[in-house]
């Protein structure tokens, strides 16, 4: 991983990301993961709290509008952020005819473990806990991904996500896990609420008021945001929200 010429490297810097004073390193890298390259933006304060990765069902996480916006949240909080693509842009077009790769989620999960591996890798990561927050099938490869790396996963967010998919994962999970679902996303509260019957890890069921699957009613985006930093901030910093 290269490092930049400045506190705030200007390549690749996704529009709408609002930052605190304090000095933030943007990079973009790539990602050697599961066989392949994949391309990430890497955001750093000085020096971070914690390494939060974002991961989207239909995998171009740096690109998410969404994705963006939470991350802006926590960065301001003080923590690092890593928005890789799981997906190649050979394999995006495929999905985008078919949405086949987005519901793959040993495919995605492979993925996601090469990117937490490659965070553990790197000189300046190394010693950051990690924390993962997915959205729709997304979360799901982030439930598989926290049970197949239990020591450097320390805290989940799953956001809009589809746990039912990664079910045989959760009883494995160790790490605190915070569900956060849309009150009027009523087939997905369903889901996650069984899901936390089949985990053992502390965890909660956060409903956000009006929402639908991902929050795209006004200010209900903002209050997931808000509520995922407070997790983040409690598990991977010790931090009182």
């Amino acid at each position: 991983m290269q490092r930049p010429r400045s506190p705030v490297a200007r390549t690749g810097k996704p529009q709408g990301v609002a930052v605190s004073r304090s000095a933030v390193t943007e990079l973009e890298v790539n990602v050697r993961s599961a066989g392949v390259e994949l391309a990430g933006m890497l955001t750093l304060q000085d020096p971070p709290a914690g390494l939060v990765l974002f991961f989207h069902g239909s995998g171009s996480s740096r690109f998410s509008r969404r994705n963006r916006s939470v991350a802006s949240v926590l960065v301001a909080a003080g923590l690092g952020t890593m928005l890789p693509d799981l997906l190649t842009a050979a394999e995006e077009r495929i999905d985008a005819l078919d949405r086949s790769l987005r519901f793959d989620i040993p495919l995605l999960r492979r993925r996601l473990i090469g990117a937490i591996d490659w965070a553990g890798s790197q000189t300046e990561l190394i010693s950051l806990p990690i924390g993962l927050f997915g959205t729709s099938t997304g979360a799901a490869a982030a439930i598989a991904a926290a049970a197949a790396r239990p020591d450097p996963v320390a805290a989940v967010v799953s956001h809009g996500g589809r746990p039912d998919l990664a079910a045989e994962a959760l009883p494995l999970v160790r790490c605190p896990t915070l569900f956060l679902v849309g009150a009027q996303d009523v087939e997905a509260l369903q889901l996650n609420r069984q899901a936390t019957a089949r985990l053992m890890a502390p965890h909660a069921l956060q409903v956000v008021p009006g929402a639908t699957h991902l929050s795209e009613e006004p200010g209900t985006l903002k209050q997931a945001a808000q509520l995922s930093r407070d997790w983040f901030l409690m598990h991977l910093s010790g931090a009182r929200p």
